[in-house]
């Protein structure tokens, strides 16, 4: 029994979870250095009743991955959708949104902010005003608590995640893994059932995991983290991602413009006028500078 094709729900190492004809398999590679992603269709190759080795990866549709200076880490393959979750508190980093949103935008995905806990009512004004710069960029903004109001938060975002391979991510303690619980009943069972076949024991919460919701529908949810390198998106790929700078490209007085001190710049003249929020273009002229100093 050979070419059977399956998903990747989790990896860790060159060990590999993947779902196949409703069954999870342990697979290997035979390369030591690995490029497969959680959400990457594979072709596997049986080699006994419960483990295979993947032989290639299908075309990928999209691919969602950070990079720092050094290497760069897969986060996800063959997603639609990207949910940025934050929470009143504690509080969220606007640097983190922002790159999230960028990374999103470079890779051709979809992406919405949730923000949990709104319960927390003395705070909700002032995190409703942040993320007011995103909302007026056109990123839709879905609000939920996840602990005291749970129906509501599962009827506001499961429409959302119909038809969709959807990936949550976020800063640690905004409740992601609160939201998970309630989209995917039986995720705890799930997650051993991964933990177990990648013989992680108790380090489970260290990996991205793709849980399958229907035939059409999955969920990714991958580990809090901190900080979003993006030292693989070059000039042009950056001044594309930022959406608000899509109605000034072009505009600018010289063709390779790099909108930081240039002369008669669009969109300096933009970020001057307001148009433009200045967090936004600062972390652009970073991710510039970051963009130059890639040495893989």
């Amino acid at each position: 029994m050979s070419g059977l094709s399956g998903t990747v729900i989790a990896g860790h190492g060159r060990h590999y979870v993947v779902e196949a004809d409703g069954r999870k398999l342990q697979c290997v590679t035979r390369q030591r250095k690995t490029n497969i992603a959680v959400g990457d269709v594979v072709n596997i190759k049986m080699t006994s009743d419960d483990q295979a080795v993947i032989e290639s990866t299908a075309e990928r549709k999209t691919l969602l991955y950070r990079s720092d200076q050094y290497k760069s880490k897969l986060l996800a393959a063959n997603l639609t959708r990207l949910f940025i979750v934050v929470a009143t508190e504690p509080g969220f980093a606007d640097d983190l949104i922002s790159r999230s949103l960028v990374a999103a935008e470079a890779a051709g995905i979809d992406a919405h902010l949730i923000l949990n806990k709104t319960d927390v009512a003395d705070l909700l004004p002032k995190a409703r005003e942040r993320l007011g710069t995103y909302t007026a960029l056109g990123y839709p903004l879905h609000e939920v608590s996840a602990r005291a109001n749970p129906e509501h938060a599962v009827a506001t975002l499961m429409p959302l995640l119909q038809g969709q391979s959807s990936i949550f991510i976020g800063q640690s303690g905004m409740g992601k893994s609160s939201l998970i619980n309630l989209l995917v009943p039986d995720a705890d069972i799930a997650v051993r059932e991964i933990s177990a076949a990648l013989d992680t024991g108790k380090h489970t919460t260290t990996f991205t995991r793709l849980y399958a919701l229907d035939g059409q529908s999955s969920i990714i949810d991958s580990p809090g983290f901190q900080e979003f390198g993006l030292y693989h998106l070059s000039e042009g790929m950056l001044e594309r991602a930022f959406v608000e700078f899509t109605p000034y490209l072009g505009g600018c007085k010289f063709y390779n413009c790099r909108h930081l001190i240039e002369p008669q710049c669009a969109i300096l003249a933009a970020l001057e006028e307001g148009k433009i929020a200045r967090f936004r273009h600062t972390l652009y002229g970073q991710l510039l500078h970051e963009s130059a100093q890639t040495l893989y």
